[in-house]
């Protein structure tokens, strides 16, 4: 199967109502897991992706190691790979242009970008985050499109504000050539019904303990949800529990 085709057909699993789980994942091991369990996709996380190597989230993980681990994915599953590529490993549009390229042509056949910068907080304005999906879609991979709005605000008393702010930024992010928009840190149903609702893109939402689950919202309309850092947040805090059960003398329960 040629990229194209295998770009084409990871765009394809984005149906509203009918969604694309992804259960992120961190490594070559993780991607076979998951994969075996009956995955359509593999989808990697940055947190997970650099907490496994004992990095920190936003960018501290080298590039040339995100290649790396993307190869060693590819190498086993021939399920399309998207990979958080954070804020687009780039300055300005052209070099995240450049990054996006080679994730591509590594056989990623979708990429994660937000729209703020590494250690920030502000949202980019909307011009400048457009010209950075832009050139990241320019190469023909498909491109997720994280909308950060609603990162640390409150949905219950700004929804309205919110999802107008968000769907704002749909346009300009489906206008410079993404295939789907993702907003994370959003639990309330009638701020993600109104957004799927309204958004020119295919929405991705963040699965969050406690918010709806993967069968309401598919009801709302959502066409992809991801588990994002929580997989291998759940593994770690796992792992530490049983050894911490052997450092006390019992028995683990592997």
């Amino acid at each position: 199967m040629s990229m194209s085709d295998k770009i084409r057909d990871f765009a394809a699993l984005h149906i509203p109502g009918s969604p694309l789980i992804l259960v992120n994942i961190w490594d070559a091991g993780s991607a076979k897991a998951v994969a075996a369990a009956g995955a359509k996709a593999i989808a990697t996380g940055s947190f997970g992706v650099a907490g496994a190597q004992g990095r920190a989230d936003g960018e501290d993980f080298p590039i040339e190691d995100v290649f790396e681990n993307l190869a060693r994915i590819l190498a086993v599953t021939d399920l399309p790979v998207t990979i958080d590529l954070e804020s687009g490993y780039g300055a300005d549009p052209a070099a995240v242009g450049v990054s996006v390229a080679r994730a591509k042509e590594a056989g990623a056949a979708g990429i994660n970008m937000e729209d703020r910068l590494p250690g920030e907080t502000e949202l980019l304005p909307i011009g400048e985050a457009q010209a950075r999906y832009r050139a990241a879609a320019g190469t023909g991979i498909f491109v997720n499109a994280r909308c950060d709005v609603f990162r640390g605000r409150d949905a219950a008393n700004d929804g309205d504000a919110l999802v107008a702010a968000t769907l704002e930024r749909a346009r300009a992010y489906a206008d410079a050539g993404a295939g789907s928009l993702f907003v994370p840190f959003l639990l309330d149903e009638a701020c993600i019904g109104a957004i799927c609702e309204a958004s020119p893109l295919p929405v991705n939402i963040l699965r969050g303990k406690g918010g709806p689950t993967h069968q309401r919202l598919a009801e709302l309309g959502v066409a992809r949800i991801s588990h994002g850092h929580q997989p291998w947040a759940a593994a770690m805090k796992w792992l530490a529990g049983q050894a911490r059960q052997v450092f006390e003398g019992a028995e683990p329960d592997y």
